[in-house]
């Protein structure tokens, strides 16, 4: 009888013994690991050229910029935006929308240039005295000069044509046929507009390049007087007229120069070139 209980005992303490074994491995199976994870926040370095340091007024010292090289895709699409801001310029203050426009395209880098990004100044007009609105610093003629910094683009064509209307060194242009962009970018250029010898000449590429004398046409109408282009009276021997497929490497070969010497004589930015466009080929 004694040893039935025994057997009886150590049979129940063996099944207890079993299923707490068999709970105790089943908790080790599903036991999962807790993983942490640690986000690092990047390291952003900031490029020099997009630095604006910030002065205690209303001005703002940028980077100088240089040359700047566009493609014609650019310039036309900076034309079409402007476009009738300039239309309606000349309506009211009378300067020739080819004028205008090319002057913003050479002045802004065709609205990819430094002053035009950051201060809305695609004309490149300094404070001068009288200037209360904001202003920007930036390095041209001498360091660190003052320019206009504008709200809207559409507020620095409008202060290009209230520039050139209030100023009586500017009268002698308002005498000028409307149509003949030629006087007028040479008689910006002896106004004192710009210090650039070649000025006149730019505008006139610009505009014959790109043809904003019929964007002149459109305002004038039937009144719209046609002038001989700079681009078709004949050259000297020692220039070259930019014709379709040219390259600087093709006109290079033509005229026994290399590519390095050709950008030299023309100061080119690059080796973008545009169709009528001018180049030196003997100094």
């Amino acid at each position: 009888m004694m040893l039935k209980r025994i057997i009886v005992v150590l049979t129940v303490l063996m099944i207890y013994s079993c299923g707490s074994s068999s709970k105790v491995r089943t908790a080790t199976v599903n036991r999962t690991k807790k993983t942490t994870v640690v986000k690092k926040r990047p390291f952003v370095v900031a490029k020099e050229t997009d630095v604006v340091k910030q002065n205690n007024g209303k001005s703002e010292v940028l980077e100088a910029t240089s040359k700047i090289a566009v493609t014609p895709e650019v310039v036309n699409n900076y034309i079409s935006q402007y476009k009738e801001i300039a239309k309606e310029n000349m309506r009211k203050h009378g300067i020739p929308c080819s004028i205008t426009l090319a002057q913003g395209v050479l002045e802004s880098g065709a609205g990819t240039g430094v002053l035009a990004q950051k201060a809305n100044n695609h004309f490149g007009i300094k404070c001068h005295t009288g200037w209360t609105g904001e202003s920007v610093h930036h390095d041209d003629d001498a360091e660190q000069e003052c320019f206009r910094k504008y709200e809207q683009s559409s507020e620095s064509y409008r202060d290009h044509s209230l520039f050139l209307t209030t100023r009586s060194r500017y009268a002698g242009l308002f005498k000028l046929d409307k149509g003949d962009y030629v006087a007028w970018a040479n008689g910006l250029r002896a106004a004192g507009y710009a210090t650039d010898v070649k000025y006149p000449e730019k505008l006139i590429g610009l505009i014959e390049r790109y043809e904003l004398y019929k964007i002149d046409e459109e305002v004038i109408g039937s009144g719209y007087k046609p002038i001989a282009k700079m681009s078709e009276k004949p050259l000297d021997a020692n220039s070259y007229r930019v014709s379709q497929g040219d390259t600087l490497y093709s006109i290079s070969r033509k005229f026994n120069l290399s590519v390095d010497e050709l950008v030299q004589l023309n100061n080119l930015p690059g080796n973008a070139i545009a169709i009528g466009q001018i180049l030196k080929i003997k100094s």
